[in-house]
């Protein structure tokens, strides 16, 4: 299985900043050892072309030059840096890549990813480019070059925070479905609506978070005919997240993580996956959340191999 990385272009953030940098070369190395079958590859640059399908013009080049105004720079959360900018495009190139491989092997990741806060011009929330979104968008066209048809795409979000920059983005097209299952009290705290929005109160445990999956997925389902899932697999309703709010366990997140890859596995849609947010007080225990992620993204995708004529 192949997984894409952008993790070696770390941001020089100042001491204290709430973002967990670290969880990514940790990420890294817990596949290492625990799943040595994933193929880690070094994600391709987004291009400016790329980026264009979603972003305007004038957020791309604020960004990539540095005129970007320090009030869209508190907005997103980092300071501007040539690695940053750096890492956003790598980021988004690794679900491009993602993508493309799931088309050929049925499952593949980024390693991270998941910038859901990103809208057309401009950023938030830790998040630069819409690495799903571009995504959707270029294989939309790469597929309709070959096919001259329109494919399809589902987004399934279940970080904890609402994917406001994608359903923004995507607002009245009926090609793409946005599904977002998030914190009804977090953040964003101006939310845009979805194509399936499903909100939940503080403190959802896994029982309830699961039912409300499988009636969303269900509800998608009838709405819906996908040929390309991207999934957002946040580790952050993990009980212990500090940004989180949500109590689902380790054993609900692999729960959730095996329904959505079930859901794209049984009608043969190929799925592509980022890693989105994860802010637990432990980096150690996202980490975990992750691993748990990947490995049932393994055991599908020796199903698709398997299956393979």
């Amino acid at each position: 299985m192949r997984a894409f990385y952008s993790g070696h272009f770390v941001l020089p953030l100042p001491p204290g900043h709430r973002f967990p940098m670290g969880r990514y070369a940790l990420l890294r190395d817990g596949l290492e050892q625990q799943l040595p079958q994933v193929a880690m590859l070094e994600a391709p640059r987004a291009t400016d072309g790329e980026l264009a399908l979603v972003h305007t013009p004038r957020w791309i080049a604020s960004i990539s030059d540095g005129s970007v105004s320090a009030t869209d720079m508190r907005e997103i959360g980092f300071p501007w840096s040539e690695a940053m900018v750096e890492r956003s495009r790598r980021s988004t190139g690794a679900t491009i890549a993602a993508c493309r491989a799931a088309f050929s092997e049925g499952v593949a990741a980024n390693m991270a990813g998941g910038t859901h806060h990103a809208s057309a011009e401009k950023g938030g929330g830790f998040c630069v480019f819409n690495d799903a979104a571009v995504a959707a968008r270029l294989m939309q066209a790469e597929h309709g070059r070959r096919a001259r048809t329109r494919l399809q795409v589902a987004i399934v979000d279940l970080d904890v925070h609402q994917g406001n920059g994608t359903a923004s983005i995507f607002r009245g097209d009926p090609s793409v479905f946005t599904l977002s299952i998030h914190g009804q009290k977090n953040f964003p705290f101006r939310k845009e609506a979805s194509d399936l929005d499903v909100e939940l109160p503080d403190g959802c445990g896994d029982a309830d978070y699961l039912a409300a999956l499988e009636h969303a997925l269900d509800d998608m389902d009838r709405r819906f005919a996908p040929g390309l899932v991207i999934y957002l697999a946040g580790a952050d309703p993990f009980e212990r997240d500090r940004l989180g709010r949500l109590k689902l366990s380790f054993d609900g997140l692999e729960a959730r993580d095996r329904r959505v890859f079930d859901f794209a596995w049984q009608r043969r849609i190929p799925l592509a996956f980022a890693m989105a947010g994860g802010y637990a007080a432990d980096i150690a225990e996202t980490v975990q959340v992750q691993l748990g992620t990947f490995r049932v993204a393994f055991e599908y995708w020796r199903r698709w191999q398997n299956a393979a004529p």
